[in-house]
């Protein structure tokens, strides 16, 4: 008996009315996808706790770590002299300066956390004035305010008009609101550029570039600039290890006030209606980390003004993001007067 050389059809039950045509389409949106993975991850990794087991090993490696490359740099200038005394004296004034710059850049750290903690004490200062109604550590509050940005040209018309304007003012809580209506809002109108520029950086490059961690990493340093720039504007010019505890902190207080997760609320207010369900997952990845850069950059903020908003309005998410991305995803809410961010 030959064997049939041609196709063998194998016969499978298949119910009525099921075939490929009628499977369902395989869904853009993958499940756990579209949360803002990059954001918060960095959320994450800079509102993490730290131990005090874990900061003294890292001081005591640190310090351990120096003990040993000064005794080596030491031994090697030595050696070096008794070899070659020309050679020895080059190699000792290159550790000079080595050491001289290592202390210079201490110096800019230390002046740095200075200008932080600064308007730390301003704040606080503002924040029992207001809490016990007095007048006098109000006008204190407003002359620190008033030294703090001396040298700056955006505030000089609100110094001069804050000057015209203070005698007129006889209560703590009005001559606050006033300091703050002609000293922060050229302020926070730069402030809120920068969270809008951080915001359309992080959604582009999250729905641009297709890398596993590419979104994280510039989220990280586009936090990471706009919160040093917000410090900036504030007047506390952050240095490098004062960048990262600062981010530290913008997180852990955006953490403890319970303002990490985005809505969908929020998402189609930004993008308009429905609109999510019409772009592809890294574009609906990138309007939720724009978002959420915008958060971070309202706790930036919250925690480098100086005064607390009472005068002017508190930027808003929702607003901040609009502008942020208008045009990017096709976002309809883009034109808003800056009274109402």
């Amino acid at each position: 008996m030959t064997k049939s050389r041609g196709p063998v059809l194998i016969e499978m039950e298949t119910p009525a009315g099921e075939g490929p045509d009628r499977a369902p389409p395989v869904p853009d949106v993958i499940p756990g996808h579209g949360e803002g993975r990059a954001m918060q991850a960095v959320i994450g990794f800079g509102a993490r706790p730290g131990s005090r087991l874990g900061r003294f090993f890292w001081a005591s490696a640190g310090t351990l770590l120096g003990f040993v490359m000064s005794v080596a740099a030491w031994r090697f200038v030595e050696g070096l002299l008794a070899a070659n005394p020309v050679l020895g004296w080059i190699a000792a004034v290159l550790v000079g300066l080595f050491v001289l710059a290592a202390l210079l850049i201490a110096l800019r750290e230390w002046r740095a956390y200075a200008r932080l903690a600064r308007l730390d004490r301003v704040h606080t200062a503002a924040l029992a004035a207001v809490g016990s109604g007095d007048f006098t550590a109000a006008g204190r509050v407003v002359d620190r305010l008033a030294a703090l940005y001396a040298s700056r040209e955006e505030t000089a018309w609100g110094r001069s008009r804050l000057a015209e304007r203070r005698g007129d003012v006889f209560d703590a809580d009005a001559l606050l609101a006033l300091a703050e209506a002609e000293l922060m809002a050229p302020l926070d109108r730069a402030a809120r550029a920068e969270i809008e520029a951080a915001a359309r950086q992080v959604a582009t490059v999250t729905a641009v570039v297709p890398l596993a961690l590419a979104d994280v990493a510039a989220a990280l340093i586009a936090n990471l600039r706009m919160i040093r720039r917000i410090a900036e504007i504030y007047g506390g010019r952050a240095g490098a290890f004062g960048s990262w505890r600062l981010l530290r902190t913008v997180l852990t207080h955006l953490v403890a006030t319970g303002a990490v997760a985005v809505g969908d609320d929020l998402i189609q207010s930004v993008a308009g209606g429905g609109l999510l369900s019409k772009l592809s997952r890294r574009f609906g990845e990138g309007v939720v980390n724009g978002a959420l850069t915008a958060r971070v950059g309202v706790a930036a903020i919250e925690v480098c003004r100086p005064l607390p908003f009472a005068a002017l309005p508190r930027p808003r998410v929702t607003n901040l993001v609009s502008r942020g991305l208008a045009g990017l995803f096709g976002s309809a809410n883009a034109d808003m007067p800056d009274g109402k961010s």
